[in-house]
């Protein structure tokens, strides 16, 4: 029973082909059926249209439960897959990220869920059809990634309000920007700030906050700049406190946050470091690429230079 259950996953993540085409490139697709709105059935034929069959070797899997889409990954990347492609949201991006951090192997992105805040940020198309077809001039480059108390994040983390909503988002039957627009209507006048402790080298800030961000990408999804200088391959992140009197400002940093230009508000503080210890005084909540986790009250965030490979069309 054990050895066939091994050929069977065995089967999962090995492309026959790549025997009799070695010059050739494995790539593979991990498909989350339940990510954003749209419906994935129809993926594995418009891969299999789009994709460039002369420099890549296709497979492709669906993910069947939380946590698949990281052991899928580190199969692949042990079998010296070329590049492995994550389809969904930021937390099917994460995932993936986990099983191909510090390997040879590449992340690619279909962006399929609702913010989609790592695809944007390495502009990757919002049309699977047009993504798919970009993965035939991609290139892969070495970025960053960070750990919360070692749990990866490939975009952004953080507490403070935008974590709240993150949290009433997962529980949410709906998806898609309204949902997430209506959930921070509901809250916004009710939030309130909290007390928090920063501490690194050279680095001690107490201070009340509407939120913390730490940002390795600019943006939290849905073309929200909460970091607009960050960057992906500077070994740093921003470090982004929000005023706990955000809310007389709200409009401005609406605004601002949708022009890149909320690093100018007078409501947001911004540092670059690469390592720092947050101190809450309780476990509020918390997001990893805005997905709501279980955090201590201490939570060391720090950068992994280089750490993960990752598609970019050639141009960028």
């Amino acid at each position: 029973m054990h050895i066939c259950k091994f050929f069977s996953n065995f089967a999962h993540v090995f492309d026959w082909n790549s025997i009799f085409y070695p010059n050739m490139k494995n790539i593979a697709f991990i498909i989350n059926p339940m990510s954003g709105t749209q419906n994935k059935r129809k993926l594995p034929k418009i891969i299999e249209k789009e994709l460039d069959r002369s420099q890549w070797l296709p497979n492709v899997v669906f993910t069947e439960y939380a946590g698949h889409a990281t052991e899928l990954a580190r199969q692949y990347a042990m079998m010296g897959f070329d590049a492995v492609v994550a389809v969904g949201g930021d937390g099917t991006v994460n995932e993936v990220a986990q099983g191909l951090r510090d390997t040879q192997t590449a992340l690619g992105i279909i962006p399929m869920g609702s913010g989609n805040g790592f695809a944007r940020h390495l502009h990757i198309p919002m049309i699977p059809m047009h993504a798919i077809e970009m993965l035939n001039r991609c290139e892969p480059i070495c970025c960053d990634y960070g750990l919360a108390n070692d749990r990866l994040f490939v975009s952004t983390c953080g507490t403070g309000f935008d974590a709240l909503i993150a949290e009433q988002f997962e529980g949410s039957t709906k998806r898609g920007f309204k949902t997430y627009f209506d959930n921070i209507i509901k809250d916004l006048l009710t939030y309130r700030s909290q007390k928090y402790h920063i501490v690194g080298e050279g680095i001690d800030i107490e201070r009340s906050a509407f939120l913390i961000t730490f940002a390795n990408a600019g943006q939290w999804g849905y073309e929200a700049y909460i970091a607009p200088n960050a960057s992906i391959q500077d070994g740093k992140m921003d470090v982004c406190m929000m005023s706990a009197n955000a809310l007389i400002a709200a409009p401005s940093l609406a605004l601002g946050l949708f022009t890149k230009t909320i690093d100018k508000s007078l409501f947001l503080d911004t540092i670059k470091a690469t390592e720092v210890t947050l101190i809450r005084e309780d476990k509020s909540p918390f997001h990893i690429d805005g997905d709501p986790v279980e955090m201590d009250k201490d939570v060391h965030i720090r950068m992994v230079a280089d750490g993960l490979r990752v598609l970019v069309e050639r141009r960028f």
